[in-house]
């Protein structure tokens, strides 16, 4: 049977991750190892400045007292007994579309599992509260039956996220890219009892870039949105037009200093750059 390491970044006792396990478990033999508390929107955080613990508080479920990167290392190589088939972290409350995957804990457990060569994918409900966390993990059970049987590209996650409907609601599946997502007055001023200025970071009102076939829009029209997510973030474009482009514009030898790296105007060093 297929080992499944299961993780999340809401916490080892959060209910998206009971559910998902719950789910897993219909496939493989499931060890859950998550951050012993919530440890949203920390990407993909390592902790190198201190000793982590690793507290199994029943039988194949392990609390980490670090972020969801630590979970999945240590997982993958202190805690499992062989390499898992399968990394599946999730089910994050609240969704993760569009530029949110640069921030979430959630997908970057899926980042990591990716980098050490493990099939993983990461899910999310697009909600606030009420979860439907059923239904993410009904489509959690087939994403990953899918992978099992035909596993991914190279390099390569799936980021799921799910309106936060009932299973019957769902109006199906689309594989999707990701969207664009600002928020504006994201950062609130507040003040303490002593009148002291504070920032708080979050909320604010979303701006989504339109387009059919992004996964914002997917999960407005009901659908999951499956993206595949490459870890190589290369502008393959840019990188064309910068290699034709440089020697017609600039002179690296005669526009940046070898030896100091200060920028030079001709023949006349500058000190600024």
């Amino acid at each position: 049977m297929a080992i499944i390491l299961v993780t999340n970044d809401d916490g080892v006792h959060s209910q998206g991750i009971a559910a998902l396990s719950r789910a897993m478990k219909e496939i493989g033999d499931v060890y859950i190892v998550a951050p012993d508390r919530e440890r949203s929107a920390v990407g993909h955080a390592l902790t190198l400045h201190r000793p982590l613990k690793a507290e199994e508080i029943r039988e194949h479920v392990y609390a980490v007292n670090g972020m969801p990167t630590d979970c999945v290392a240590i997982g993958v190589n202190k805690i499992l007994p062989e390499k898992p088939s399968l990394i599946v972290s999730g089910i994050n409350k609240g969704g993760n579309v569009g530029d949110d995957i640069t921030y979430s804990g959630t997908v970057s457990a899926a980042i990591e599992g990716t980098i050490m060569g493990i099939p993983s994918f990461a899910v999310s409900i697009v909600g606030g509260k009420n979860f439907h966390f059923d239904t993410a993990a009904y489509y959690s059970l087939e994403v990953a039956r899918y992978i099992l049987e035909k596993s991914l590209p190279y390099d390569t996650l799936l980021n799921v996220n799910l309106p936060n409907v009932k299973k019957e609601n769902i109006a199906g599946i689309k594989f999707t890219r990701q969207g664009k997502r600002v928020y504006d007055n994201a950062i609130q001023e507040i003040l303490d009892p002593r009148g002291e200025k504070h920032f708080w970071i979050g909320g604010g009102t979303p701006y989504w870039e339109h387009g059919e076939d992004t996964d914002i829009h997917a999960v407005q029209q009901g659908y999951v949105s499956i993206t595949p997510v490459h870890l190589d973030l290369t502008n393959y474009d840019a990188l064309g037009f910068l290699r034709k482009s440089w020697g017609s514009t600039m002179s690296p030898r005669t526009r940046f200093g070898v030896s100091t790296g200060k920028y030079k105007t001709g023949d006349a060093e500058s000190g600024s750059a």
